[in-house]
């Protein structure tokens, strides 16, 4: 009886040190979207991010997607340092998580050295926009057909990702013509 005692107290105190650990720590993240591969296919603008190394002060950036015979999908994106200077290219190889509905995806850079996992959790009807995330929503994106947006719609579909655990302060639009740069000071 005192062994079982002794096993019960180690597993409670697992337990509670592992919820310490844990607290505070939001569940990662998931998405219920059913995407058309097919349909998704083709090029994004990308008109808003959460902005992290890769991306970091490029403008009129794009993520051209496709599936190719293998069931993998070819990621290409394309990317400027400024306007006036030539489309410049990083080339990813993306697969599609088995039962995913195809919303969640891993992306490889350089043959695999760098890896991450996206997170499709919306696409409009239509498909003119998506909204992108990933598990530890440390990224986030607004896709969408055209390389502009109205203030408006771009207003509404980042209050969109408050409901999936992310500030919406935290995204940033990506400067996609010469005229949505910043006034320097």
């Amino acid at each position: 009886m005192a062994k079982f005692l002794a096993v019960i107290a180690v597993i409670g105190i697992s337990l509670a040190l592992f919820g310490v650990a844990n607290a505070g720590k939001p569940v990662p993240l998931t998405s219920s979207a059913v995407v058309d591969l097919e349909r998704y296919m083709g090029r994004w603008w990308v008109i808003a991010h959460i902005p992290y190394f890769a991306e970091k002060g490029k403008v009129a950036t794009a993520d051209v997607y496709a599936l190719k015979p293998d069931g993998k999908i070819d990621n290409v994106f394309v990317y400027r340092k400024r306007f006036g200077e030539p489309e410049r290219r990083m080339q990813a190889t993306a697969r599609v998580y088995p039962g995913s509905n195809n919303n969640h995806w891993q992306v490889r850079f350089w043959g695999g050295l760098i890896r991450a996992q996206l997170l499709i959790l919306e696409v409009s009807p239509d498909y003119r926009w998506a909204l992108i995330g990933n598990p530890d929503r440390s990224m986030a994106w607004v896709f969408a057909r055209e390389p502009v947006m109205s203030d408006a719609q771009l207003a509404e579909l980042t209050a969109r990702f408050a409901a999936y655990g992310y500030d919406p302060a935290d995204l940033v639009r990506v400067p996609q013509t010469p005229s949505q740069l910043p006034a320097s000071n």
